[in-house]
């Protein structure tokens, strides 16, 4: 530690802050530099994974004839997954530069959106079937044939039925429904300031089932599983009758709908912006009780300090407590296992000289640019 700082408490840990904070810059700018290699390995093993599809359904399409033959549904059926296959990857190729497969489904945050996978899930199985009985209609031989086929792609009266349309119709319009007014609901309360969110430095697979901070989220919890059930289910009633489109139930696609209907709402109540309650001086033992003036360390306490995701040093140097016109950085206050400050409830920052004795207002902006509410302070001389 330099000898002109080593004499002052605030200015030793200001210059610890500063250390830690070069160094955490440091730090995320080569894990940044080291990370930008993964979308050109990860659309690779896009293919593979498409490969490895094409393959199992082709075993089971062949497990299934060893008893009945061959058949052209068969034919169709395989056909069918040869051209989704083949679109899969040449999406994959032309994303490359972007994770393959993954980047229709990355939200902007850099994590992996839940509602753009569950709602590309469901169109991949509905094209699927659609294709399917295309073909199988362009080979089927007799008018019979293809008028059973052409039924299998009418809208059932009730919906109930296995061959009906419609509950399918509805879970695809709900699923996609949730995605995009997610999507519109983050982004005008990211416009607005009424949330917070950071940028990932590269999506997981957890991020389908967990929040920005990587906790398990139980509104995303349920969305997948309901809708991976229901994607079970979709499938069983495909094999099952593959000259029709898969039938939902209305009672499937209900409960699909009223899982999209909680994700959407979770995204309505989610986050917030930060807001300051009190803001007490910091009292070192053996000093008196006085009121703050300029060079005393205040303890700003509220909430939201800290988003998700926002707990890795870099980001928590960003933390700025604005007093009056000066803005202050928090000083980072290392830990064992973290920082103690900043902290989602609590900031510890010193009052600058350069303010102005009088009332003033104290504002907190976090390392999402999300500002706090005015919170007047009183300083005296």
């Amino acid at each position: 530690m330099p000898a002109g700082v080593a004499y002052s408490p605030g200015a030793s840990r200001q210059w610890v802050s500063d250390e830690l904070t070069r160094s955490a810059d440091t730090l995320a700018a080569r894990g940044a530099a080291a990370g930008g290699t993964w979308p050109a390995s990860l659309w690779r093993r896009s293919l593979y994974v498409i490969g490895a599809g094409l393959l199992a359904l082709l075993l089971v399409i062949g497990l299934t004839a060893l008893g009945p033959g061959w058949t052209r549904a068969r034919t169709a059926a395989l056909l069918a997954a040869v051209l989704t296959a083949g679109l899969l990857a040449g999406a994959a190729w032309l994303n490359r530069a972007r994770g393959g497969l993954l980047a229709p489904i990355v939200g902007e945050d850099g994590r992996l959106s839940t509602g753009r996978a569950v709602a590309g899930a469901w169109t991949l199985l509905a094209g699927y079937a659609l294709l399917h009985l295309a073909l199988a209609l362009a080979l089927a031989d007799g008018s019979a044939a293809r008028d059973r086929l052409l039924d299998g792609l009418g809208w059932s009266g009730s919906g109930a039925g296995p061959g009906g349309a419609a509950g399918l119709v509805v879970t695809v319009a709900a699923v996609w429904a949730a995605a995009l007014g997610s999507r519109a609901v983050v982004a005008h309360r990211l416009r607005s300031g009424g949330l917070t969110k950071t940028r990932a430095a590269r999506p997981r697979g957890a991020d389908l089932l967990t929040d920005d901070a990587g906790r398990a989220a139980a509104v995303d919890v349920q969305y997948v599983v309901v809708s991976a059930a229901a994607l079970l289910f979709a499938l069983v009633q495909l094999g099952r009758r593959p000259e029709q489109l898969p039938g939902l139930p209305w009672g499937v696609a209900a409960l699909v709908a009223v899982s999209a209907a909680v994700h959407l709402a979770a995204r309505l109540v989610d986050g917030g912006r930060p807001a300051v309650l009190s803001v007490v001086r910091v009292r070192e033992p053996g000093d008196l009780h006085t009121a703050i003036r300029t060079g005393d360390d205040i303890e700003v306490r509220g909430t939201g300090f800290v988003p998700p995701g926002a707990e890795s040093p870099e980001l928590l140097a960003r933390v700025v407590v604005r007093i009056g016109a000066v803005h202050v950085h928090v000083p980072l206050v290392p830990v064992p296992g973290g920082f103690a400050n900043p902290a989602a409830t609590r900031l510890t920052v010193p009052v600058p000289v350069d303010v102005e004795p009088g009332r003033t207002e104290l504002r907190v902006v976090t390392a999402g640019g999300a500002e706090s509410a005015p919170y007047l302070l009183d300083i005296v001389d």
